[in-house]
């Protein structure tokens, strides 16, 4: 009876005897009954001794806390009989992994709370065994960094606290599956749907985390932040600066813009091959060959202000082994790319006539020793500028062509071009030289006196170091041109040559456009000076004879001198007596007086008398 009695009393307290168990050593057990009646048991373990979880955890309990232990790892299903839990709190112990069969059997788990622990990775895959799961609390652990496939496990979650962790960035598929968050219709008097922290990591500010300050910049009624000012961590010169301060750029793949594939150099010279690309993150730039040689040659890396990424590979005194194809590789974490540019070297061009190269001719005088040093260079340039305007005429019509640099060569004097009819030096272009123009243009003028006027002259230019000329054709009789639309302060070199004819040393000049003008604007201020300082000199001198011949009309008025000497005009010199007893301008004074005035104003043209008997040359005084 007394057994019956007591089955009845267990069943009334909790149900099945089993269902209460016992209450591991360590740990404090309680019954709470909850406001629907239904009953919740909790079990809280925190002695610091405990390195793993009890084993005699009553299977009815659905809040258990394993708090401030020695518990550094969670063997896979140690929770696995506990079906009706909802609540696990493992908050501050010294766990460093976890289980991806952990939550294995918590089909009723709700809260996930492990803050404060060593987890420096997270199985993400094992929040698939809890599907009912809203809370995850991870933070201050040491995660470094959040996988993509962790966002198919987090689209359940209404509280996800990663904050206070190691965490450069978030990947793009987490914040893709946030999207429906900022579009979503808003619910008043519903709490948001989404609550975040992300405070206190040390956020790299780098293109890859343009995603997630677009994120946190738009507004979402559904999506809130436990601390919404999250900070930049490094580079160190953006280290404290708030998200909403950057202006990132989105990350893109490196580009190599298209250029020069070919370059042609003869044998000992200096050949730079040059590579330029773009891409955010700024790419990594790199040389290489083909056949897998080594190249003798240096690299160098700049940065253009407009971002441009470019290497420069420069290759002095090429020999026949340096031909052959380089390959310019620009690479970041989004990818690389390619490009091959040819280098074909050739052997030098001997002569019949003299001794050197025509290099060696063209560096043997003047200006053209300047040009000896002159680099072929293969460019990859992401703008090509507008050609320069050239004009011979107002009416004179313009013809203009690329020509390839490696293909123009300098001519031997005396030596014959093909399809030429007679000989060269009967139709030379001599004389040429630059008169001054402004930053943006130059005119040249030349001599041909054995061309006649029926000989068409080509003009090629080309901004000097470049690899591609420009030619204009000037049309017959014409000596001079001006091209317009060059680049101030950058040197060019220009040579004039008879149409059909390769031009020499002497037909060819290098001239600056800074140069131009700064020369002309010192011609300008020199003849200034000598004016002012003219002036300066004159105009005493001036006063001086002007005073003079107004004191001596003044006392012949007082002495009633003859009404014709009142008249308005008076004569610049020294004033002598005729026998007559009349006043007039000596011969000898008009030399003194001209040397004084080197000049006429207006008005003084207009005081120039040409009355009998006196000297026309008069000025108002």
């Amino acid at each position: 009876m007394r057994v019956a009695v007591g089955m009845l009393w267990l069943l009334a307290l909790g149900g099945h005897p089993q269902a209460w168990g016992s209450c591991p050593s360590q740990c404090s057990c309680s019954l709470h009954i909850l406001g629907d009646g239904s009953k919740a048991r909790t079990v809280v373990c925190n002695d610091p001794d405990m390195t793993l979880p009890p084993l005699s955890v009553p299977p009815d309990t659905s809040r258990l806390r394993l708090e401030r232990t020695a518990i550094r790892r969670v063997p896979g299903e140690a929770f696995r009989p506990l079906g009706r839990l909802e609540q696990l709190w493992l908050p501050y112990n010294a766990l460093s992994e976890l289980s991806a069969r952990t939550l294995r059997g918590l089909r009723r788990l709700r809260e996930l709370r492990l803050p404060g622990n060593r987890l420096a990775a997270f199985p993400w895959a094992a929040l698939s065994d809890a599907p009912q799961l809203r809370l995850l609390d991870l933070q201050a652990n040491r995660l470094s960094a959040v996988p993509p496939e962790a966002a198919r496990f987090l689209g359940n979650l209404t509280f996800l606290d990663l904050s206070s962790n190691q965490l450069l960035r978030l990947p793009q598929e987490l914040l893709a599956a946030w999207d429906h968050l900022q579009t979503g219709p808003f619910l008043p008097g519903h709490r948001a749907r989404l609550v975040l922290g992300l405070q206190d990591n040390p956020w790299a500010c780098d293109c890859r985390l343009y995603d997630l300050v677009h994120f946190l910049e738009s507004w979402a009624p559904n999506l809130a932040f436990i601390e919404t000012r999250l900070k930049c961590a490094n580079p160190r010169s953006l280290a404290g600066v708030a998200f909403s301060q950057l202006e990132l750029k989105k990350c893109r793949s490196p580009e190599l813009r298209p250029g020069v594939a070919s370059v042609r150099s003869p044998l000992g010279s200096t050949v730079l091959l040059r590579c330029g690309a773009t891409g955010v993150p700024g790419p990594e730039m790199s040389w290489r060959r083909t056949n897998g040689h080594p190249f003798n040659g240096t690299v160098h890396q700049e940065i253009s202000s407009d971002g441009m990424s470019w290497t420069l590979l420069g290759l002095p005194a090429v020999s026949l082994f340096d031909s052959g194809d380089y390959i310019c590789q620009a690479k970041n974490f989004l990818g690389a790319s390619e490009t091959l540019i040819s280098l074909v070297v050739t052997e030098p061009q001997t002569s019949t006539e003299g001794t050197g190269s025509p290099g060696a001719l063209w560096a043997s005088t003047g200006e053209g020793a300047k040009a000896a040093g002159y680099k072929v260079v293969a460019r990859h340039v992401p703008h090509v500028p507008a050609p320069a305007v050239l004009v011979t005429g107002p009416s004179a019509p313009k013809t203009e062509e690329e020509l390839t640099l490696q293909h123009f060569q300098m001519a031997v004097p005396g030596e014959r071009s093909k399809g030429q009819v007679g000989p060269q030096e009967t139709r030379m272009v001599r004389s040429l030289k630059v008169v001054g123009d402004t930053y943006q243009s130059v005119t040249l003028v030349w001599k041909a006196l054995q061309a006649g006027n029926t000989a068409a002259f080509s003009v090629l230019y080309a901004v000097f170091g470049e690899l591609d000329m420009r030619r204009v054709v000037v049309q017959p009789g014409k000596t001079s041109i001006t091209i317009h639309g060059l680049a101030p302060k950058t040197k060019y070199v220009a040579c004039v040559c008879v149409r059909d004819l390769l031009p020499q040393k002497e037909q060819c000049v290098i001239f600056s456009t800074d140069e131009l003008v700064d020369a002309e604007a010192t011609q300008q201020l020199i003849n200034i000076v000598v004016i002012t300082v003219a002036a300066v000199i004159a105009l005493p001198l001036t006063l001086s004879v002007c005073c003079d011949v107004l004191q001596r009309r003044c006392r012949k008025c007082r002495a009633g001198g003859s009404t014709e000497a009142m008249g308005a005009y008076i004569s610049l010199g020294r004033l002598g007596h005729s026998e007559d007893g009349s006043e007039e301008l000596s011969q000898h004074s008009l030399s003194e007086a001209s040397r004084l005035l080197s000049a006429h104003s207006s008005l003084d043209s207009q005081a120039l008398g040409t009355r009998a008997g006196r000297w026309s040359n008069e000025y108002f005084c």
